[in-house]
């Protein structure tokens, strides 16, 4: 089969187009017939030599896809007896640990959702990454609904589906973008207030717009570069979650702020969690959230989607930071 290797670590240069074999599903895995794959950043670090993936997982990139069902499997005598298994046939999306840049892939069957019928396969292929981080990170925080939510980076492939996560979930969402264009496109989301990253005293505008009051959770994909300012809009009792690095890995904290307001930081990580975690935050998705996405409340952003073989055109696209919403690969 047709997959896109990393021959090296390094540019977008480095990916390239090659024969590899085809993978063999194991039990209680489905092998997939690949339509589409969204692209990560985390896609962007691997090809870099930064994220190697998990022991056993496939070293192509690829964290998601939308579909067909080839084959099924031997049967999984461990794994939970509610674990679906699609038939082939199936046209499903799937969490991947790694494999998604190819004709084919194997994932376990407990990682897959229904491709809902009225998205297209580029469309379905960037929701099951993007919403599996989002989702569960609410979780992490025990968000509430009637809580406020801040989503830092609400223009991106995940912050995008946060923010509609979160008004589904009925929480009050207030989100950050970067410049006028990108801010009022992400209040075309339903997020009436969107405040620009970019402007002085980020930290004024949320206080502000919440009457002094600051926001419950804070969903953030900047890292060391805006600890401080997303602990200074927390309110009492407020939850910082950290899932992304975009703005560094070290920064001061002041732990004196967190004790007098009782505040929590956390931080997270989707890929290189156990099956059982990865299964039960899948089954949370089936539950909770897929219901929203196939009665079109809350649908992807697609920036664009391209052939497989320029996936190198591709990752140069998304680290210029010019894309509203999510990028992906037509297989």
């Amino acid at each position: 089969m047709r997959a896109v290797v990393v021959a090296r670590p390094g540019g977008p240069e480095q990916l390239v187009v090659r024969e590899v074999p085809d993978p063999v599903p194991g039990p209680g895995e489905v092998l997939l017939e690949v339509h589409a794959a969204g692209l990560n950043n985390a896609d962007l670090l691997q090809r870099r030599g930064l994220y190697p993936p998990p022991a056993g997982a496939s070293d192509v990139p690829g964290l998601e896809v939308a579909a067909v069902v080839a084959a099924v499997g031997p049967p999984d005598d461990a794994a939970p007896g509610d674990t679906p298994t699609p038939a082939p046939g199936d046209r499903v999306v799937a969490l991947l640990p790694g494999g998604g840049y190819a004709e084919r892939a194997v994932v376990d069957a407990g990682l897959t959702l229904p491709w809902p019928e009225h998205l297209s396969a580029a469309e379905a292929a960037v929701l099951p990454e993007a919403l599996a981080t989002a989702w569960s990170n609410l979780e992490v925080a025990h968000a509430r609904p009637g809580e406020r939510l801040l989503v830092r980076g609400g223009s991106g492939g995940v912050g995008t589906l946060a923010v509609q996560l979160g008004r589904a979930l009925g929480l009050e969402v207030l989100a950050t973008a970067g410049g006028p264009d990108r801010v009022a496109r992400v209040r075309d989301l339903g997020v009436p207030t969107v405040l620009d990253h970019r402007a002085d005293e980020l930290v004024e505008q949320v206080l502000t717009a919440t009457g002094g009051a600051g926001v419950d959770v804070v969903l953030d994909v900047v890292g060391a570069a805006a600890l401080a300012d997303n602990l200074a809009v927390l309110a009492p009792d407020g939850r910082l979650v950290v899932i992304g690095l975009q703005g560094g890995t070290r920064a001061e904290l002041d732990l004196g702020l967190l004790l007098s307001r009782r505040l929590s930081v956390a931080g997270t990580s989707l890929r290189s969690r156990p099956l059982a975690q990865r299964r039960a935050v899948v089954a949370g998705l089936r539950a909770h959230v897929w219901p929203h996405v196939v009665d079109d409340t809350l649908r992807p952003c697609l920036h664009a989607a391209l052939p497989l073989d320029r996936a190198d055109e591709a990752h140069r696209t998304l680290e210029a930071g010019g894309v509203f919403g999510s990028l992906a690969l037509e297989v």
